[in-house]
């Protein structure tokens, strides 16, 4: 099957596209092995291209002896996560990434690539990042969390987060009370409930049956679009 759809009842349906943004100091081909996890029936109806952060990892990795070398972040932050250091750079570098390989329909983020990808709806709406590429349509969230900074979050959650969103929200996760107030900026959140961590989960058949719903309805709105 292509990476642009298939042919289903003598009609195209379009494969949704994604841009996949990797945990902190992991990297896109972790971020691979982690979502092949899931089924292949999931896999097959989505084009995913991941991409590594653009700075290699300051510090010790939480993966190492887990996954191999090399690591890499999106950016920098405080011990309080409420100071940034080369946001701006991470902006242009995902952008830039974008004008070059796009367009993608949608962000699939984990952990630290998760807090990113939910707050570029908003920071696009307000003409602060990814000015040049054509809106983000739908979110994937696994273990995501809101940005503290007001210099962000001012900006990223000016307005409700308007795309289709899907979140994973583990029961053990620290993240989890964070990812509550996340949900609270989306305007249409579709939410699986996992039992583990900080963790890209396995799918069980009820979270395999939200999420296959899911992916059809952005199927769905993405056909329709084309077809306007």
């Amino acid at each position: 099957m292509g990476s642009q759809g298939s042919e289903e009842l003598g009609s195209f349906v379009k494969k949704p596209r994604f841009l996949c943004l990797h945990g902190f100091r992991t990297s896109g081909e972790i971020m691979k092995k982690q979502v092949g996890k899931w089924p292949e029936s999931v896999l097959q109806k989505l084009d995913l291209v991941y991409l590594d952060g653009p700075f290699p990892a300051l510090g010790k990795s939480d993966v190492e002896g887990i996954f191999d070398p090399p690591y890499y972040e999106w950016f920098q932050f405080n011990k309080e996560f409420s100071e940034y250091t080369n946001f701006d750079k991470c902006l242009e570098y995902i952008e830039d990434y974008i004008i070059k390989q796009g367009p993608f329909d949608g962000l699939v983020g984990f952990s630290q690539g998760a807090i990113l990808s939910a707050a570029l709806p908003g920071l696009q709406a307000k003409g602060v990042a990814l000015t040049k590429v054509p809106e983000i349509k739908f979110l994937i969230i696994i273990g995501g969390a809101k940005f503290k900074s007001p210099a962000v979050a001012d900006d990223a959650y000016a307005s409700p987060i308007q795309c289709p969103s899907l979140h994973f929200l583990g029961e053990t996760d620290f993240l989890k009370p964070y990812g509550l107030e996340l949900l609270e900026h989306c305007v249409e959140p579709t939410i699986i409930h996992h039992p583990k961590g900080h963790t890209v989960p396995r799918l069980d058949e009820k979270s395999l049956e939200t999420m296959m719903s899911f992916i059809d309805k952005i199927q769905k709105a993405l056909t329709e679009k084309d077809q306007q």
